[in-house]
């Protein structure tokens, strides 16, 4: 099988669907993975929730999907990501609203286990260190760990009582025998320094994981992030990938 794995789409249509059409070119997939944060940042959240769900698939609920459901208060969320937060409320359609309610906080699913920030703290740790990734491995029983909410493509992996970390760059990797956490990237706002959407593929007969980066137009999501009136610092960084 076949799975595509998602992380972070945050209502970019343009971005999501240039990875779709990039995993077809790459002979498709049987089933999304997604792990948190369909919505938020972005112009576009009714038609991301519409499009993922056109596909077999599995999701679990990032911070900004509960931010805008309203079942968790933005005080810790920084000013712009929090007006974004109450306009993705207010956006959202009932059908949409419904969909983000119903989603679980943590999925085991064939031998992986699905966190949007970490298998401790689902919705909202973020897993950039060595030391943090070393607690979180004695909260998850699997052999892998996949999560997101940090927008950057890692991979933790336990080698004894030591913890190794490495950028993924565009590559293929063969699951170890070893445990690992392993971050996709964001689709729709990269973190890295790398403005392209970032996603992973993973084909579980010859347990191999493909990182990708694709390109997308930009500018028609700030386009319409700029007619929302969305947050100017959200529409800028989106060309920096930072």
């Amino acid at each position: 099988m076949r799975l595509a794995i998602l992380a972070d789409i945050h209502s970019n249509l343009a971005a999501f669907e240039s990875v779709l059409k990039d995993l077809e070119s790459r002979g498709g997939f049987d089933k999304i993975w997604c792990l948190g944060d369909m919505v938020g940042y972005g112009p576009q959240p009714n038609e991301c929730v519409a499009r993922l769900r056109q596909f077999d698939h599995v999701c679990i609920a990032g911070n900004h999907d509960w931010a805008a459901i309203e079942k968790m208060d933005t005080f810790e969320f920084n000013p712009v990501a929090a007006i974004a937060a109450q306009w993705t409320a207010q956006e959202l359609t009932a059908d949409s609203r419904d969909y983000l309610t119903a989603l679980p906080l943590i999925l085991n699913v064939d031998g992986f286990t699905l966190a949007h920030g970490s298998p401790r703290e689902p919705i909202w740790e973020y897993l950039l260190s060595q030391s943090a990734a070393k607690e979180n491995f004695t909260y998850f029983e699997t052999s892998y760990c996949l999560v997101g909410h940090s927008h950057v493509p890692l991979v933790f992996e336990l080698d004894g009582t030591q913890v190794m970390l490495r950028e993924l760059g565009e590559t293929e990797f063969v699951l170890s025998s070893n445990r690992m956490i392993i971050n996709p990237g964001s689709v729709g706002q990269p973190r890295d320094g790398d403005p392209r959407a970032s996603y992973a593929l993973y084909d579980s007969e010859t347990k191999k994981i493909g990182h990708y980066r694709v390109e997308y137009d930009i500018a028609a999501t700030q386009k319409k992030m700029t007619e929302f009136d969305l947050p100017r610092p959200l529409i800028q960084r989106l060309t920096y990938g930072r």
